[in-house]
């Protein structure tokens, strides 16, 4: 059996086109000779579903913008004193982040492993269909800085941190923003409380950011809402940075 090339335009309009694709190769393999038609189809509608599943995680892992878009929950290093089990990272994995809106805060000082984790959360939340939206903070700060000169590219950014199913902000607070960045930081995050859940990457803690941030009032505000309905994962003081480094030269490819 094969399709002709106005059969295909049929299949593009109804977006059909990889079934009717999948189903052509399947037919034509003697290998299912066995399988009845109903058989085949259904096996060509699965194909075609897991392929629309992969395209859209790609699309959402790409739009999400991660600094290592390679990081994995399988990956990461779980040595003692870093506070985190395989079993609670699978439990992080597979976690409904609409449904369960608590934010989280992932604390350690610099090399520990902040980003990657957040990273490798963040693409598994990818995975589960969740739409992610990854910023450092002082990126961000610029961003919304600049777009106030544009009212509704403004808007639409302060839209678009409202809504993204999750928003990780990563080294948050390593320098202090102005005035008008920790406004626009208080409505997104005042749009987000009890409706979507915020991943918070930082060196420090709640009580140092309250002394970065311009405002008293706007900063004990935009802890309160980060802090007070939040699990925190605390890496401790291990350097990950220097110990891949070390583990690098020991390799027989290193050189220098």
């Amino acid at each position: 059996m094969t399709f002709t090339s106005i059969d295909y335009d049929k299949f593009r309009a109804l977006r059909v086109t990889h079934v009717a694709t999948c189903l052509e190769q399947l037919i034509t393999d003697e290998a299912n000779d066995t399988l009845t038609p109903e058989q085949l189809f259904l096996t060509a509608v699965d194909d075609a579903l897991e392929q629309r599943r992969i395209n859209k995680v790609d699309r959402l892992i790409r739009g999400a913008k991660f600094p290592i878009p390679g990081a994995s929950i399988a990956e990461i290093d779980y040595r003692e004193g870093r506070g985190i089990t395989p079993v609670r990272m699978r439990r992080y994995a597979a976690h409904d982040w609409r449904a369960d809106p608590m934010n989280l805060l992932i604390i350690s000082p610099t090399g520990g492993g902040k980003t990657y984790l957040a990273c490798a959360l963040g693409i598994s939340a990818c995975h589960n269909g969740h739409a992610v939206t990854y910023a450092r903070m002082d990126d961000l700060a610029r961003r919304l800085v600049i777009t106030r000169a544009d009212g509704i590219t403004h808007q639409r950014l302060l839209n678009e941190l409202s809504e993204t199913d999750l928003l990780i902000i990563d080294d948050f607070l390593t320098v202090g923003i102005d005035s008008d960045a920790a406004s626009d930081l208080f409505a997104v995050l005042a749009n987000r409380e009890h409706r979507l859940p915020t991943v918070i990457v930082s060196q420090t803690g709640p009580a140092h950011w309250v002394a970065e941030l311009p405002d008293r009032i706007a900063a004990d505000s935009i802890v309160n809402r980060l802090a007070n309905h939040a699990r925190t994962i605390n890496l401790g003081q291990i350097d990950m940075r220097k110990l891949r480094h070390e583990h690098a030269r020991t390799a027989d490819t290193y050189w220098e």
